[in-house]
C-alpha cells in the first residue's frame, strides 16, 4: 500500500516523534508531511527521510517561537493537498491539526495522540503558558473558531481514529463525538533489562515544561530529603533548580545509550504529571523499576497499581511525598514490571496497525 504520514511539527523531541520513528521504520517509503521541520535541531537521522514541509516553515522564528503561530496550523493543513498524489492511505499522527489535510476520498487512520490541547482545553493551556489576560480575551473567538474547524474535519467519514489510551479514547468521544480503537504506542523494550540491584535515587526523564509537573516532584523531594535526579532539559529548568535543595540533581541532557543504565539502577522512577499516556514509565518497567505516578490519564493503562507501581491521587507535593514514603520499591518484583512493560512492545504496535490499515482498505 502507498501510505503518506502526516505530523505536526518537527522542531522539538519528544513522544511524539518517537512514535513518527516507528512509523517511518514500519513505512520507509512514505514522505513525511509536516507544518515545519528545524532540521538542525532534529536528531540527524531525519535528514534521510522525504520530509515535505508547508508554507509555515518560511515563517520567522517559528523554529523557536512555534507556539505563537498556533492560529496558523489549521491554515497550514488545510492547504496541504495529498488528493492526487496516489495513495491509498493518510497515516496521521495527531496532537494538533494535522488530521485537517485535504485527501479527498482518500481513507485516513488518524493515530491521535491527543484531540488538540490548547483549543479543546484552552483555559487550561493559558494557565500552564502564563498567557496574560488580555490576550487570552484576544485570543478566545480565534480558539473558537479553531474549535469548530477542528471538530467539522473530524467528522469526515473517510478519517478513522485510533487513540493511544484509554483517556485519549474518552476525549476523542467527547469532543469530536466519534468512535475510535485503541492501539498502545510503541515502546522499545528490548533497548532495556533490569540490573542485578538498584541504588537509592529516584528518577525523573522528562522535558522540562509546564504540565509535565516537575515541579510537584521538586516541592516534594524536598521535602523528604530523598535523592532525585532529573534527566533532561526545557524552559522550565531554571527556575527549578532554584526551587530545588541539594538533594536534587539536575542532570540535563543525558545520551540515550546512557538511560538504560540510569532506569535500571533506580529504587523507582517518578511520573509526577496527567500524560495522555507517557512512555517513559513503561522504559523505566522495561528496566525493572516501578512507577510513582500520579492516577489520571494514560498512567492508568500502563501501571498496575501494587505490582509494578502506585498512584498519588491529588495533583500535589504532599500527595506525592506520602506515595512515595508509603510504597516499598524494594517489594515490587523487576520481572513483574518487565511482563508489563513487554505488552506495549514494538513488534504489537506494528501488528495492529497493519491490521488496522488492512481493515480501513477492505
Amino acid at each position: 500500500m502507498r501510505i503518506a504520514l502526516v505530523h505536526d511539527w518537527l522542531n522539538q523531541y519528544g513522544g511524539a516523534e518517537r512514535v513518527l520513528e516507528h512509523l517511518v521504520e514500519q513505512f520507509p517509503d512514505a514522505p513525511v508531511y509536516t507544518s515545519m521541520y528545524w532540521r538542525e535541531k532534529m536528531p540527524a537521522a531525519y535528514q534521510t527521510w522525504d520530509i515535505r514541509t508547508t508554507w509555515m516553515d518560511r515563517l520567522p522564528g517559528v523554529y523557536r517561537r512555534h507556539q505563537w503561530y498556533f492560529p496558523l496550523y489549521a491554515l497550514a493543513f488545510a492547504t496541504l493537498d495529498v488528493r492526487h498524489q496516489g495513495y491509498d492511505v493518510i497515516l496521521s499522527n495527531k496532537s494538533g491539526f494535522c488530521h485537517g489535510v485535504r485527501a479527498g476520498e482518500t481513507p485516513q487512520v488518524c493515530y491521535c495522540l491527543a484531540p488538540t490541547r490548547y483549543v479543546w482545553e484552552f483555559d487550561a493551556y493559558a494557565a500552564r503558558e502564563n498567557l496574560p489576560g488580555a490576550l487570552k480575551v484576544l485570543l478566545k473567538p480565534v480558539v473558537a473558531l479553531l474549535k469548530r474547524w477542528d471538530y467539522r474535519v473530524a467528522q469526515r467519514p473517510t478519517t478513522h481514529f485510533v487513540a493511544i489510551s484509554t483517556e485519549i479514547q474518552e476525549r476523542i468521544r467527547s469532543y469530536y463525538h466519534r468512535d475510535s480503537s485503541i492501539i498502545y504506542p510503541p515502546v522499545d523494550v528490548e533497548r532495556f533489562s533490569p540490573a542485578p540491584q538498584h541504588e537509592d535515587y529516584y528518577l525523573i526523564v522528562s522535558r522540562l515544561i509546564p504540565y509535565k509537573r516537575i515541579d510537584l516532584a521538586v516541592e516534594a523531594f524536598n521535602r523528604l530529603g530523598l535523592p532525585l535526579r532529573v534527566v533532561g532539559s526545557g524552559r522550565d529548568r531554571e527556575a527549578l533548580e532554584t526551587l530545588a535543595k541539594p538533594n536534587i540533581t539536575f542532570m540535563g541532557y543525558v545520551p540515550d545509550a546512557d538511560l538504560p543504565d540510569l532506569l535500571a539502577r533506580c529504587k523507582a522512577f517518578i511520573f509526577p504529571g496527567r500524560e495522555d499516556f507517557g512512555i517513559a514509565p513503561l522504559e523505566a518497567q522495561a528496566s525493572g523499576r516501578p512507577v510513582i505516578a500520579y492516577g489520571a490519564g494514560g498512567a492508568l493503562d500502563s501501571i498496575v497499581e501494587g505490582e509494578t507501581g502506585a498512584f498519588f491521587r491529588e495533583a500535589t507535593a504532599e500527595s506525592l511525598a506520602q506515595a512515595v514514603l508509603s510504597f516499598d520499591a524494594d517489594r515490587v518484583d523487576p520481572l513483574a514490571c518487565r511482563s508489563n512493560a513487554e505488552r506495549f512492545s514494538v513488534p504489537r504496535f506494528q501488528q495492529e496497525l497493519l491490521a488496522t490499515l488492512t481493515c480501513v482498505l477492505e
